[in-house]
């Protein structure tokens, strides 16, 4: 399973496709499928039937608007130091390894 550059919980910026510019939160992430879901990112509608649970109240119909994965190739993490979406790199240090900015260099 490879690794991503994105962990969730992360700040991040689309950097193509119709969301292009937006940033959001980081909801969820398949490392296997390298597919992240960001908040408010590739939105799409769907048309929800009524589920009729039993001894339940079920749920209402209609068209709903979900968030849809993203690839990960399309996402840099947003420092916030620097506030704009940069390359992630990685070091070494007396505590262990940790993620920094390719930008200014500092933790994220």
């Amino acid at each position: 399973m490879p690794a991503l550059h994105v962990k969730k919980g992360d700040t991040v910026e689309v950097l193509s496709g119709k969301d292009r510019g937006k940033q959001g939160r980081v909801v969820n992430v398949w490392p296997a499928r390298a597919m992240v879901l960001v908040e408010g990112v590739n939105q799409v509608k769907r048309h929800e039937r009524v589920q009729m649970a039993q001894g339940r109240g079920g749920t209402t119909g209609g068209i709903i608007t979900k968030d849809m994965p993203v690839h990960a190739s399309n996402l840099a993490v947003v420092c916030d130091s620097c506030g704009r979406g940069s390359r992630v790199g990685h070091e070494q240090g007396p505590e262990g390894k940790f993620r920094v900015c390719r930008r200014c260099g500092a933790r994220l």
